[in-house]
């Protein structure tokens, strides 16, 4: 899913592409895209975009007469910039903006049609799509800490949780926790202001460097590829790979249809996290540490393992 240094990359992309074209039509593919039929689709035709923001993962298109269009990506959807009058690609596509400019081509992959857009008209209906979350890139630690600890969950998922933190997703807390050195599964009622403090600044300085890094890196050509799996990324994606701080191999938890990286050096003083198949699958053979899992591991390579006396 793209997330707040991802979302951040597109604006940089479409506000020199868009900002001041006149949208000359909006081609709709895909009947699930659309979520909103009042104003019509219709009523856009011919309106000029004004300013493109972002709230939270959704981007924000500001037209004429306080309309506003609100796309949200979700997990596989992307643009693509094209000459104008570009096809729709068959399978993947869902919308087509025509403009004077180009063509911008909304696109997601796999056979779930999550991505959205809505067309609202004032700021209070535009602010009704808000999740509510912090802005940590703007925030206080003291606004941080309250976003935080206003309910009790793990670290991961109040991170991840729009209503309480703003942008954050899968990909970007596992780099957060690693850089602040916290363990995802600590509840956020047990955290110090210390730790608070850690954990607001490495945020920051994640997401920031983050964000500097893809814009640099795209310069004044449109992004062709956003993912959440890059190599240059400490824990996400890094399973079995050597931790860059202390060479300790990244391990993972699976949950769902998401997965949790961590270093147990780094992150929980050597402490293995209980996957929750593997643990109710081995029980107490579960090793408690990384020491106990390569013995573990020692032991399942032994030709002699399972082998009946």
């Amino acid at each position: 899913m793209p997330e707040l240094p991802d979302i951040e990359l597109y604006l940089h992309a479409l506000r020199p592409r868009l900002i001041g074209q006149q949208i000359e039509r909006i081609r709709i593919a895909s009947p699930f895209l659309l979520r909103t039929y009042d104003p019509p689709l219709s009523h856009i035709n011919g309106l000029t975009i004004r300013a493109i923001s972002r709230l939270g993962k959704r981007i924000v298109w500001h037209l004429d007469d306080h309309l506003f269009i609100v796309i949200h990506l979700m997990i596989a959807g992307r643009f693509r910039w094209k000459t104008t009058g570009a096809t729709i690609p068959g399978r993947v596509g869902l919308a087509a903006f025509d403009v004077g400019s180009g063509t911008l081509i909304l696109t997601e992959a796999g056979s779930k049609r999550r991505a959205s857009m809505h067309i609202v008209r004032g700021a209070e209906a535009l602010a009704a799509l808000n999740p509510g979350g912090l802005d940590v890139l703007t925030s206080s630690v003291d606004d941080f800490a309250h976003a935080l600890t206003s309910e009790n969950h793990t670290l991961k998922r109040a991170l991840t949780d729009p209503h309480l933190i703003d942008g954050i997703g899968n990909a970007y807390s596992d780099e957060i926790l690693h850089a602040a050195r916290l363990s995802p599964l600590t509840l956020t009622s047990r955290l110090t202001p210390e730790s608070i403090a850690t954990l607001h600044a490495a945020a920051i300085r994640v997401l920031t460097e983050w964000r500097d890094a893809l814009i640099a890196e795209a310069g004044d050509r449109f992004p062709e590829k956003v993912t959440a799996f890059r190599p240059e990324m400490v824990a996400h994606g890094k399973f079995g790979q050597p931790c860059r701080v202390c060479g300790t191999p990244i391990q993972r938890i699976r949950y769902a249809s998401n997965e949790v990286h961590y270093c147990p050096t780094c992150q929980t003083g050597g402490k293995l996290l209980a996957d929750r198949a593997l643990s109710q699958l081995l029980k107490k053979d579960w090793p408690r540490s990384f020491e106990e899992l390569e013995q573990f591991k020692a032991v399942r390579r032994d030709p002699g393992f399972g082998r009946k006396l």
